[in-house]
């Protein structure tokens, strides 16, 4: 399969838009206004306000191309892609979240690939914007999944993954709603720094229909890093999380299919740590050197959110 930038599939485009809070307005026009750019004469922006009576008014009046919607389903991102879902009469599917801007060119190169009936589902490179322009010094790239981008041990050609990030992803309207939509067990509620429903909407959509999840890396997103998301203290509540939504995904797909990529993610881990002991000691650095600390308590977090999510589930049941 050779689908990138330049070839746009024949079918019309929704793009969905998820907001929840006036704080990120101007982050809101934004994102909004990067996609209204790329869009061809049967596409449409959704704007989906979940639970906030005032954004939506607010939304209503400024957003006048757009059609926007409050979430008619449950409190959360999961329920109010579902309403993004639901609302959308195209049948390709984009989703952009609030915080991020669409590159030029990203729409058609996120959306190329469906030219072949086997994909169901597409996803492409996140960038991040960093508050301060750069990311704290402590913070290793393997770990930028902690901020919702693309990270070091991903795959940078085109070709099949196993889910997408999800802030920029598109899926087919019918392999969507046909799969259930997305998981309201799984996905961020509020400033609660949980994820994954895109994950297990992935594995189910490929499970279904024995199709292809594609990585177009020139699909590309600037995806905003708030200060407060730069801190170690979110750092390591993110990954506790992280831990905590994959054994749920791996009570709903199986633990082979939910922990795959991660699996192999840990080599990548397990390569940066010897390389940054070796800059440290060289270079006479102590980035380095915190960063492999970091490597190691990150991956630690993770792996105690996903035995205690496990243990809480048997006892549950």
């Amino acid at each position: 399969m050779d689908q990138e930038a330049g070839s746009q599939t024949t079918d019309g485009r929704s793009v969905v838009v998820c907001a929840y809070t006036e704080q990120r307005w101007e982050r809101l026009c934004a994102a909004v206004a990067s996609a209204e750019t790329q869009l061809a004469v049967n596409d449409e922006i959704v704007l989906v306000i979940d639970t906030n009576p005032d954004l939506l008014d607010r939304a209503k009046k400024h957003f006048t191309g757009a059609t926007v919607v409050a979430n008619d389903s449950n409190r959360g991102l999961s329920g109010a892609r579902n309403t993004g879902v639901h609302t959308a009469t195209q049948p390709i599917i984009v989703f952009l979240d609030d915080d991020a801007e669409a590159l030029p060119g990203w729409l058609d190169a996120l959306t190329a690939p469906f030219e072949d009936p086997n994909v169901v589902g597409t996803g492409g490179l996140v960038i991040p914007a960093w508050a301060h322009h750069a990311p704290p010094s402590w913070f290793p790239d393997e770990f930028n999944w902690v901020v919702g981008c693309s990270y070091r041990g991903l795959r940078k050609e085109p070709g099949p993954i196993r889910n997408p990030i999800g802030c920029n992803m598109a899926f087919r309207r019918s392999v969507v709603t046909a799969a259930g939509g997305f998981a309201d067990a799984l996905g961020r509620k509020g400033t609660t720094p949980v994820g994954g429903e895109e994950t297990d909407l992935a594995i189910r959509a490929r499970t279904d229909t024995g199709g292809v999840v594609w990585y177009s890396p020139s699909a590309a997103v600037l995806h905003h890093v708030d200060g407060e998301r730069t801190t170690l203290s979110y750092f390591m509540r993110r990954c506790v999380a992280e831990g905590h939504s994959k054994a749920r995904i791996a009570n709903r797909v199986g633990t082979v299919n939910a922990t795959a990529s991660e699996r192999r993610h840990l080599i990548t881990l397990a390569r940066g740590l010897p390389t940054r002991l070796k800059a440290a000691l060289n270079e006479r650095r102590v980035e380095p050197l915190t960063q492999a600390a970091v490597l190691v308590a990150g991956t630690a977090a993770t792996g105690v959110g996903f035995v205690m999510e496990g243990i809480t589930s048997r006892w549950m049941r």
